[in-house]
């Protein structure tokens, strides 16, 4: 063998074979799984009947599906505005609080607007559009307050989650507000339902399988989003901020604007999630409205490394795990706890696989 010989690279397909990018996170979830099957049966649970109760939730019909699809759209948004954040070096916890307020504008818009008669479905994207804009005003808080006192923004936007959820909570629950007419003792501390005409469209009109338009819009941001940081002044901008700020702004680029922009855009995608959750599924405003769905959305978002196809791909995950999760409780009696474990342990474990990936890559 020639010293050419020995040079030459390897195959391609051995290349493939080597590389654990995909490997070690498919194997790091099988892990998890096992252990969460192991605990499954540990406490007298069928292990069958509780993994047919989660195929059934996640893609065991059709309606199942589109659920699983419709949580997978407000975790991937959540997650687009954490990457989006990230870019420039910050980190937006506020998912929670961004929802809270997007899904609280979007309703009163629907409500009160007056827009439920407009055409050209005006009826649902104005309280879209408010949702949108409630989400970019809670982010760019979290940023002036970061810009003009220093305040660390994982401080800030964790603590207006707080602020949004109690704020909504007060809402539903004040007469005066959003709280529907009060009948009898009986009356839930909800809004009404929103005007049919406000809600979002599906993409099939079969109620059998309420896919609706967050979907292609969740793919089309995603594009948006990701040609944005890859491709435009304003993702290099945000990048040369989050590598030096120092430098940057020696380079003629405001950091304050900066900052304002990537949080700001954050809030925005989070309060439209807001939003496809209110008009696309729920209808109807109540108190515990965003589910913990802030926090998923977050936990997409740092497990994608940067990645907006690693966002679509730990979004749909939590959302079949998310109903498959809900199905297992329901059907086969596994305890909501033991549900929040098993799912605690897959992020676990791909958080270790991407470190994991982080080291080799590093290495290579």
């Amino acid at each position: 063998m020639t010293v050419l010989d020995q040079q030459k690279p390897a195959p391609a397909s051995l290349r493939l074979k080597m590389r654990p990018s995909l490997l070690v996170p498919i194997a790091a979830v099988a892990f998890a799984a096992a252990v969460g099957l192991a605990l499954i049966a540990a406490i007298g649970v069928s292990v069958p009947d509780a993994i047919e109760a989660f195929i059934d939730g996640t893609i065991g019909s059709p309606y199942a599906l589109a659920a699983s699809l419709n949580r997978a759209c407000v975790f991937a948004l959540v997650g687009f505005g954490f990457v989006l954040a990230n870019r420039a070096n910050l980190t937006n916890v506020g998912g929670e609080g961004q929802i809270a307020v997007g899904g609280l504008a979007a309703t009163a818009v629907a409500l009160y607007g007056h827009v439920a008669d407009l055409p050209l479905g005006l009826a649902f994207m104005l309280p879209m559009l408010a949702a949108v804009v409630a989400g970019a005003l809670w982010g760019a808080l979290a940023a002036v307050l970061k810009v003009k006192s220093g305040t660390n923004e994982v401080i800030s936007t964790l603590l207006l989650s707080f602020i949004g959820v109690w704020l909504l909570y007060w809402c539903v629950q004040s007469p005066a507000l959003l709280r529907k007419p009060m009948t009898s003792s009986a009356t839930l501390p909800e809004s009404l339902e929103i005007p049919e005409a406000t809600q979002l469209p599906l993409l099939t009109g079969d109620y059998g399988f309420p896919v609706h338009i967050g979907l292609p819009l969740t793919l089309l941001i995603a594009l948006v989003v990701g040609v944005l940081l890859a491709k435009t002044i304003f993702g290099v901008r945000l990048r040369a901020v989050g590598l030096n700020p120092v430098a940057a702004h020696r380079a003629g680029i405001s950091y304050a604007k900066t900052v304002i922009f990537a949080l700001a855009g954050a809030g925005a995608l989070g309060g439209l999630s807001g939003a496809l959750m209110l008009l696309g599924e729920q209808h109807t405003l109540k108190d515990g409205f965003s589910s913990g769905y802030g926090f998923d959305g977050l936990v997409a978002g740092l497990l994608s490394r940067g990645s907006i196809p690693g966002v679509i791909a730990a979004s749909l995950l939590f959302g079949f795990m998310r109903s498959g999760g809900i199905n297992m409780e329901m059907v086969a009696a596994v305890p909501t706890a033991l549900v929040v474990v098993i799912q605690g342990l897959i992020v676990i474990t791909l958080a270790g696989a991407a470190l994991f990936i982080e080291k080799w890559e590093r290495r290579a």
